[in-house]
């Protein structure tokens, strides 16, 4: 049931982005459309011909007679599985319906703070600490934690003076909450965070969305000792609380495994060798994995060099084409 009202909170900014007209009804050709969309998303099996029928423009079916609240909860939120899904695919679709509607930023003095992503970051976070009733909103101790949270990952001191200022001046945030488009356009403003800099803003959002809104505890580059050919790999590790993947890179396109982490687990510290260095182990039931956290000094320097590397090559590459175009001029007016 959690799951299901999590995913309602998103459903309910596509539905009201439909309703133009602010009067709870939309046309059932939108709700087919909207309904499609969703069993897509979401990876729910689904017939066409049913879905057709459903949404006839008669006054039979299950849309007609029942309502969409109920065609939803039956047809497809009862037959969600969790993990079947990319949910930040599903939120972004929903995202995008409402934002296209609903978003109309004001900067600040110094422009806007938030980028697109920004704010599809900040919806889903809003989403996620919202009251479980509608219209949604994020009361002010809510919206305090959030901004604590993004403050912490810029590593610089809370101020909570830019939101006190906002709750004196309108008392109707103080007393009924703040929907995500009052929580968008003062975010955006610079009217509740104290921010110099956007990237870094932007970076610690992204801190804290992976934390939050995908449970991601740490992740970053270590080493890793293969089981079959024993050779050491540089593998990108995301920890989250039940278990740790790594990955070939930090794009997350090639998995290649997941140590499970439950209570047969144990982590050891082993001594140095093969020229790895803080070196240790994790022991689960059927492997042990054997890792060394990588040198980010080192890693920092060879990219660096990889670099400089493709900067000559292009600046070679330049050189040549140059030449060639040269050699071409030189033939033309030899002719």
């Amino acid at each position: 049931m959690e799951l299901q009202s999590e995913l309602l909170k998103s459903i309910w900014y596509a539905f009201t982005s439909l309703d133009m007209e602010k009067c709870g009804k939309v046309s059932k050709s939108q709700l087919k459309v909207l309904s499609h969309n969703l069993y897509t998303v979401l990876n729910i099996p689904h017939d066409p011909v049913a879905l057709e029928e459903h949404f006839q423009d008669d006054d039979n079916g299950p849309v007609s007679n029942h309502g969409y609240m109920p065609y939803l909860n039956k047809y497809i939120l009862a037959k969600v599985k969790e993990g079947s899904y990319d949910k930040e695919t599903f939120d972004d679709l929903c995202w995008m319906m409402t934002m296209k509607k609903n978003y109309r930023p004001t900067s600040g003095q110094g422009g806007l703070l938030c980028s697109l992503r920004d704010c599809f970051k900040l919806f889903c976070l809003f989403n996620l600490l919202s009251e479980d009733h509608y219209p949604l909103i994020m009361i002010p101790q809510e919206v305090e934690y959030l901004l604590k949270k993004i403050s912490t990952a810029m590593n610089q001191e809370w101020d909570g003076k830019p939101l006190e200022d906002l709750l004196s001046q309108d008392a109707s945030v103080q007393e009924e909450g703040m929907s995500v488009w009052v929580f968008l356009d003062h975010m955006g403003a610079g009217r509740l965070l104290r921010v110099s800099n956007a990237g870094a803003f932007s970076l610690a959002l992204d801190q804290v969305f992976l934390e939050m809104y995908h449970n991601v505890l740490k992740r970053g580059y270590m080493w890793k000792k293969g089981h079959v050919r024993r050779n050491w790999m540089e593998r990108w590790f995301v920890l989250r609380p039940s278990f740790m993947a790594y990955y070939a890179r930090e794009d997350l396109k090639d998995k290649k495994g997941e140590i499970l982490l439950d209570q047969n687990c144990v982590v050891e510290a082993i001594p140095d060798r093969d020229g790895k260095r803080c070196l240790f182990c994790v022991k689960t039931t059927s492997k042990t994995y054997e890792m060394s956290a990588a040198d980010q000094r080192q890693r920092r320097r060879r990219e660096e060099e990889e670099k400089e590397r493709e900067q000559q090559k292009e600046v070679q590459r330049e050189l040549e084409r140059q030449l060639e175009e040269a050699e071409k001029v030189r033939s033309y007016t030899e002719e």
